[in-house]
């Protein structure tokens, strides 16, 4: 009997510091795609190509001319960060267990747009962006 008492102690002590609380953080963003002000800043120059534009931040979401006949380039990215948490409490019985459960998530969100602009030869004339978050 008394290993049976030690036994639905142990399991209610391991049930209750298992069931304390826990943290999720998940980001929206995928992992591929790395576009950010530092490596804007650290690799778009004026007179690159487009070609070394696109290999470095891939396919604009947008691209338009000017009356000139130039292009501007759009990227536009957002991206979604959600943390959860949730946790536990009660009081774990023998037979049968009572407790409540709390779940609470914050989530935020970050855009980027980065313009460039380019000359009638295809090279980078100018560049912009601009960063938010909410």
């Amino acid at each position: 009997m008394k290993k049976l008492v030690s036994f639905f102690c142990l399991l209610s002590c391991v049930l209750f510091i298992t069931s304390c609380a826990s943290t999720q953080n998940n980001s929206g963003a995928n992992a591929t795609d790395n576009i950010s002000v530092g490596k804007v800043q650290r690799e778009i120059k004026i007179g690159m190509t487009s070609a070394e534009v696109v290999e470095i931040l891939g396919s604009p979401n947008i691209v338009t001319t000017d009356e000139e006949r130039r292009e501007s380039w759009v990227y536009d990215k957002m991206s979604t960060q959600i943390d959860s948490s949730s946790s536990s409490k009660g009081v774990w019985l023998v037979v049968v267990g009572a407790g409540s459960e709390k779940n609470k998530y914050n989530s935020s969100q970050r855009t980027l747009t980065i313009i460039i602009k380019f000359d009638k030869e295809g090279k980078v004339r100018d560049f912009s962006y601009r960063t938010s978050s909410f």
